[in-house]
């Protein structure tokens, strides 16, 4: 996210900066002397003086809201968001996560932090990171230095080490470099308490605005550090022998994959091949918007790397390179490039356009120039108006970025004083391609409006290229492979310093499209059950596969299960089994016989549901959550998710419900699909349905106990 501004309002800007600075430190006092009351503390604690954190306070937080997950991560209070810093270390499995603490939508950024030493009961530490002088603490990982290869700790007590990316607000305000750069923190007692490293930042962006999220591992056969870097539209790789001295190594992914926004949130990840003894790295890439079922998403990426380069493997490589767009444009009616003399400007929004942007700036844009509302920040309000002209052609393509706010945050287009088309953005600074049939309106008099009254989170618009044509412009097909189909697992990353083999995995349950909107009240943000992933190599080539965590058995408590049901109309598994089912480990095989189509109702008594769908015929797995609960904060919340299967006779399924999120794991998570889920009552029915008749040959259902 970049934001134009004059020298003039570039000092207004840095004030209210310092202002907000002065405001957070105050909170950060507050709040630490409130924790040592709480504890029963007579002195401050050391956080006061040194800028660590303290204990966290004996009493049990109330974790019993409606909607308050029960068996998944989420914070006492306040905004959550991507998962960070994930590291194993004297038996503790840390999370650290994006944290807002004072609101429960996404503003300055923290790090919040929990352990656990079983992945499934967690304990809320004090904020690990705050926000100071180089700007907000956005996503990162965390690495024991067991060699102390950093120098920050001893041989005989090795620093664990996160490395995190600054956001510096009054550099964005500005449009000045290095609003994002990469610096160091560290700890020597176990991550209770952190020192930011005096020499940060390690790593600059230069020009490159979005520049962030850095993944660090140790490369044995090349014997350095080396960070995959989410870099806009790529991600890049860099080495270094210490965790503080960083060189360029190469970049990946600017031609391959989805590009529906921004890249975000990387993980490289070495695995072997279940059932061989082949080795494969394993690249996860987020992204916002341009998921496989709307909104936030996480692709991968499957091939080798030496060291200095991924190569991906050949099979996947065909599979996930891209078809270019279209973009026929008989007459440019504006491309931004000179002055705007076909425009009328009103209020502040689009003070500073048009805007030339940076390298690598506002992905999709054509030429150097573009308009950009953005100017002080996602407060400023206005208009751009253009000239009358005739509609001549049958389509107007243009490219646009920016916020979703159809009303508030769009380019419209007016035909005898009314709306009859208008575009909005997708919560991503990525230009995205859009198209108007206006044929209907040929020889009538128009005008064009790009409208800025939003306010809130990606509250601006950009808009560029503006053509008149005789065809319609076509958005490139980015054809890719997902970690998961579901609307609401983002931003997940792998554990480091895992000692058992295993590959562990947790994401941010949310979706950027509505994640600052969903109904809770004092916290907003959970995480997914944790999951292991596995590499297999199937006849349609490597594939990545993720179930829950051995340890979530732990909960499970009054386990019913049964053999050879049939189903032919309707079967209410909870009645068979004697048990309610508001969380639960559900779990079948299924014989699909005579049936095209084999359905799972999870429902409560209020007639709302939300149906899981398998079609042998088509190959799909579906979620249908458009009838169970509140929907209505978010207009693309009501959704059917879709995901492949393969088309076969038998499936095994496992449900994990728990009051507000279902995750279904289809043929041992080689298709998965997690959806978040506000019914007004917990769903604690469940009916199976078959179209032709099928067979559960065994089946199995376990109440899950709360972990608060």
């Amino acid at each position: 996210m970049a934001s134009p501004v004059s020298a003039e309002s570039g000092g207004a800007a840095f004030f209210t900066y310092l202002l907000s600075r002065i405001v957070m430190k105050l909170k950060k006092l507050t709040w630490l002397i409130a924790l040592s009351m709480t504890a029963g503390l007579t002195t401050l604690p050391a956080a006061v003086h040194a800028n660590q954190a303290v204990k966290p306070t004996t009493s049990k937080p109330e974790y019993f809201q409606h909607h308050r997950l029960q068996f998944h991560f989420s914070p006492q209070q306040g905004w959550m968001n991507d998962p960070n810093g994930m590291v194993y270390h004297n038996g503790e499995y840390h999370l650290f996560f994006q944290h807002y603490p004072d609101g429960t939508k996404w503003g300055p950024m923290h790090w919040g932090h929990a352990v656990s030493k079983d992945l499934v009961h967690w304990q809320e530490l004090p904020i690990a990171l705050f926000p100071d002088d180089k700007g907000w603490i956005f996503s990162g990982s965390a690495v024991v230095d067991k060699y102390n290869t950093s120098g920050l700790g001893t041989a005989e007590n090795p620093p664990l080490v996160a490395i995190f990316t600054y956001h510096d607000k009054v550099a964005e305000a500005a449009r000045a470099e290095n609003v994002q750069t990469q610096a160091l923190a560290y700890s020597l007692d176990n991550g209770r308490s952190w020192q930011k490293y005096a020499g940060n930042p390690v790593l600059e962006g230069g020009k490159i605005a979005d520049f962030r999220d850095p993944k660090v591992f140790w490369h044995d056969e090349s014997n350095q550090w080396v960070m995959a870097l989410a870099v806009q539209n790529r991600i890049g790789f860099y080495a270094s022998p210490n965790l503080k001295d960083w060189h360029h190594l190469s970049d990946f992914g600017a031609e391959y994959g989805a590009h529906g926004g921004y890249w975000e949130c990387p993980d490289l990840i070495k695995m072997q091949v279940e059932g061989s003894s082949e080795e494969k790295y394993v690249l996860l890439v987020s992204l916002n918007p341009g998921g496989p079922n709307g909104g936030s998403g996480t692709q991968y990426f499957v091939g080798d790397f030496d060291g200095k380069t991924f190569k991906m493997d050949p099979q996947f490589k065909a599979e996930v390179t891209k078809i270019p767009a279209v973009f026929p444009q008989d007459y440019i009616f504006e491309d931004f490039e000179g002055s705007l003399a076909k425009w009328q400007k009103q209020g502040d929004s689009f003070k500073q356009s048009p805007i030339r942007a940076r390298e690598n700036e506002f992905i999709g844009r054509y030429g150097a120039q573009l308009a950009n509302s953005f100017n002080t920040g996602d407060a400023s309000r206005g208009k751009l108006i253009s000239q009358q002209f005739s509609i001549e052609k049958a389509y107007i393509n243009f490219v646009i970025a920016g916020g979703k706010y159809p009303k508030d945050a769009a380019m419209n287009l007016i035909v005898d004083d009314e709306i009859v088309a208008s575009a909005t953005g997708k919560n991503s600074g990525s230009m995205s391609i859009a198209s108007w049939d206006v044929s209907k309106w040929q020889g009538k008099q128009a005008h064009l409006e790009i409208v800025d009254n939003a306010i809130g989170p990606w509250g601006h618009i950009s808009v560029d290229q503006i053509a008149f044509a005789d065809a319609p412009a076509k958005s490139a097909i980015e054809p890719a492979v997902w970690l998961d189909y579901g609307a609401d697992n983002y931003a997940g990353v792998t554990w480091s310093g895992i000692e058992d083999g295993r590959h562990l995995f947790i994401g941010w349950m949310n979706n950027w499209a509505y994640a600052n909107e969903v109904p809770t009240d004092q916290w907003r943000g959970a995480m997914t059950v944790p999951r292991e992933l596995k590499l297999h190599k199937t006849a349609k080539g490597y594939r990545v596969a993720s179930v829950p965590t051995a340890e979530l058995d732990a909960l499970q408590q009054n386990t019913s299960k049964g053999s050879n049901l049939a189903v032919k109309q309707t079967v209410s598994l909870d009645k068979k089994a004697k048990l309610t089912t508001e969380l639960a480990d559900i779990s079948f095989e299924v014989d699909m016989q005579l049936a095209s189509e084999f359905t799972i109702v999870l429902a409560n008594n209020l007639n709302e549901q939300a149906v899981i769908r398998l079609n042998k015929e088509t190959g799909l797995m579906s979620v249908d959550r458009t009838q169970a609960g509140q929907q209505r904060f978010d207009e693309d919340f009501p959704m059917v998710q879709t995901a492949p299967i393969e088309t076969k006779q038998q499936y095994s399924v496992r449900i994990v419900q728990d009051v507000g999120s279902i995750e279904v794991f289809v043929d041992d998570g080689k298709a998965t699909i997690t959806s978040l889920v506000f019914p007004n009552k917990p769903f604690s029915q469940i009916q199976l349905q078959s179209d032709q008749g099928s067979l559960v040959t065994s089946w199995q259902i376990s109440q899950l106990k709360s972990i608060w």
